[in-house]
């Protein structure tokens, strides 16, 4: 059975956790939101996932600047601060009596609307502030087969009509890009950009590894994930090239190696792509593994720091 980036072991801790809706804790079973919300009228929100370890929530500072860059875009106050927003994720894991191995979901939508429409004017509440936090430890079985891509028909949009760096809630052509790629049965789906140039998957971003050196893309036409840029800084520290630039499916194809790389998986290995394998076929790749140990590595001492 495909299984993507975000395949998780099935935690029944999960099925009493309590959500944060609004300032309130409430049951999984009854956390409901208002049907004239923004988001669920028109895709009208912003939101960020992060991982809390050993009482710290990783990289917690990149996450509220990409949500704060994103609400600005939309044209949206919040009406919250850094540190209000930081005292919600406390208190929906402090309510849970959560400390590791946890993932959260932290959405703020414009509110909730007099009557369905477009119309940011007729909203009529405050922004609806929902925090989900889960039990969640990635499946390794995805790690040591990696996932498979398929190339989907769907191109990542021009920033001048919808920016595919803003988080929003607004995810309907991904969602059609995933579910191309799962009919040809693969895991997840490669995305070009407007140019014809490789752009990003449909959830993580796209790397690949050619005579060592380590290539994505330019960033102009992807979804800039934090771990994206803690990749790309570890190479710069490690001394191995690094390269944003436009490539394209013969590069790919061509690769000695490939992963994506996200919140919640970190650093996954592909297996193949449109139905072939990259290099010798053995996963991980030597540049993949190596990354993803100073990756976990980055982790590992940001949630030092963060203790002292």
């Amino acid at each position: 059975m495909p299984r993507g980036t975000h395949d998780s072991i099935d935690d029944e801790r999960n099925d009493s956790v309590l959500i944060f809706i609004n300032g309130e804790m409430v049951p999984r079973a009854d956390a409901k939101i208002s049907v004239f919300d923004s988001g669920y009228l028109v895709g009208d929100g912003v939101w960020e996932g992060l991982r809390y370890h050993n009482g710290v929530f990783v990289f917690l500072e990149d996450h509220l600047r990409r949500l704060f860059e994103g609400a600005r875009m939309i044209f949206m106050d919040m009406g919250e601060s850094n540190e209000s927003l930081k005292e919600m994720l406390q208190r929906a894991v402090d309510a849970n009596s959560m400390e590791d191995g946890v993932h959260l979901r932290l959405m703020v939508t414009r509110g909730n609307k007099k009557t369905p429409s477009q119309d940011p004017r007729l909203t009529v509440t405050p922004p609806n502030i929902v925090i989900i936090p889960e039990y969640k430890t990635a499946n390794p079985e995805v790690k040591r087969a990696g996932v498979k891509l398929y190339t989907s028909a769907i191109r990542r949009g021009s920033p001048d009509y919808l920016d595919p760096r803003l988080n929003c809630h607004s995810k309907l052509h991904e969602v059609i890009a995933l579910s191309q790629a799962i009919g040809a049965g693969a895991d997840e789906a490669l995305m070009l950009d407007t140019n014809g140039f490789v752009s990003t998957c449909n959830a993580t971003n796209f790397f690949i590894v050619r005579n060592g050196e380590v290539w994505t893309s330019t960033g102009n036409y992807c979804m800039n994930g934090v771990t994206r840029g803690k990749v790309i800084s570890i190479c710069e520290q490690e001394g191995i090239v690094v390269r944003q630039k436009d490539f394209s499916l013969v590069d790919v194809y061509s690769a000695d190696e490939s992963f994506v790389t996200g919140t919640f998986g970190g650093l996954t290995p592909v297996s193949e792509i449109d139905g072939q394998s990259l290099g010798s076929g053995s996963l991980p790749g030597q540049m993949t593994q190596l990354l993803s140990e100073r990756y976990e590595r980055t982790i590992a001492d940001y949630v030092a720091n963060a203790q002292q």
